[in-house]
């Protein structure tokens, strides 16, 4: 699960297109206009992301026909450092071999640097503990990483120390434990509680406006990405009184893993993750429904409710089905403590 490309930054560059560039598709356009400082596929790939605006709105189509006279906007991404160094940061170690390291990761660590948190993330720390015996496929920035977590999300997470391993987990993540190997659980805390005591989510995936966020999408635009989540309720607050807002800790089992999935699907069917600040729209007005201390509690809870609580998988070397759990962090178990007080 992940989390999340937030996008490379820069700065928006305007353009505008004339009469003459009618008909011409908007990334063969920009390359031209850009002078080949860019490559097409380059470009293509920033369109995709929603790094171009035409006429003011994002465009997620490199294939898109230009009429002629558009304003055209494109954020230009920054110049990226060299290679990221090894810090000294500390980790907490599920398990540890030759081939892969198996992580709990806390809340507020990015996995891998990317704009704006160059350094002090996972992959910085995993340099300095690994040293050169980090896999190289995912290339310098993102050495051994074959999945990811949200930087606010916490929880297990696992990395390939070796070409040969990350080759085996990549496929593995890929299949999304169709083959049965794969076993991804986490814990939500979100607000309402679910009519059926289990249910699935299935919904399409894709970008939304701003890059950052994703949205639910139709099926046939070109960037839907299918996504299946499936729930089960765990603990109700709140059941059965209306002077409160009601809540529910889920656990939900990936059975595809899109970037901020759960988040997206949960908001999708009424459930929004507490504390999640870009898919919790009702936020503060639910927050305000709760009594205090809780309502402060929530109000000032930092990031959305979500812990990876269990990661398994087959070894991608020995073949041993291994299994792995990390209790929820400090700030998620005191504030799923306090909804036990309704």
């Amino acid at each position: 699960m992940g989390d999340p490309d937030n996008g490379a930054g820069g700065t928006w560059k305007e353009l505008t297109a004339g009469p003459e560039s009618a008909g011409q598709r908007l990334d063969h356009w920009l390359a031209g206009a850009f002078n080949g400082e860019f490559s097409r596929s380059r470009i293509q790939t920033l369109i995709r992301t929603g790094a171009v605006r035409v006429r003011g709105k994002a465009v997620v189509e490199p294939k898109r026909k230009l009429s002629g006279g558009e304003r055209i906007e494109m954020e230009v991404p920054e110049a990226q450092p060299a290679e990221p160094k090894g810090e000294n940061i500390p980790l907490d170690i599920l398990y540890e071999d030759a081939e892969l390291i198996v992580i709990n990761k806390p809340p507020g660590l990015v996995v891998h640097p990317a704009a704006g948190n160059w350094t002090g993330t996972l992959v910085n720390a995993l340099i300095h503990h690994c040293g050169d015996s980090l896999s190289g496929i995912g290339g310098v920035r993102r050495p051994g990483i074959v999945h990811r977590l949200d930087k606010d999300t916490s929880g297990v997470l696992v990395v390939a120390k070796t070409d040969r391993a990350h080759m085996g987990l990549s496929e593995a993540f890929a299949d999304h434990g169709r083959s049965g190997d794969l076993e991804r659980g986490y814990l939500a805390l979100v607000w309402n509680i679910p009519s059926r005591l289990s249910g699935t989510v299935e919904a399409h995936l894709g970008r939304a406006a701003d890059r950052v966020r994703r949205a639910v999408v139709p099926e046939g635009r070109e960037d839907a990405r299918h996504a299946v989540t499936h729930y089960k309720v765990l603990e109700r607050f709140g059941e059965g009184r209306v002077d409160v807002a009601q809540a529910a800790l889920l656990e939900c089992r990936l059975e595809t893993g899109r970037t901020h999935q759960i988040r997206v699907h949960m908001a999708h069917i009424g459930h929004s993750l507490i504390g999640d600040r870009d898919y919790g729209q009702a936020f503060r007005t639910k927050a305000k429904r709760l009594p205090e201390p809780l309502r402060s509690t929530v109000e000032h809870f930092p990031r959305q409710a979500l812990h990876a609580w269990l990661l398994g998988f087959q070894h991608p070397t020995t073949g041993e089905q291994m299994r792995f759990e990390a209790p929820a962090p400090a700030d998620f178990a005191g504030l799923l403590e306090s909804f036990r007080g309704i």
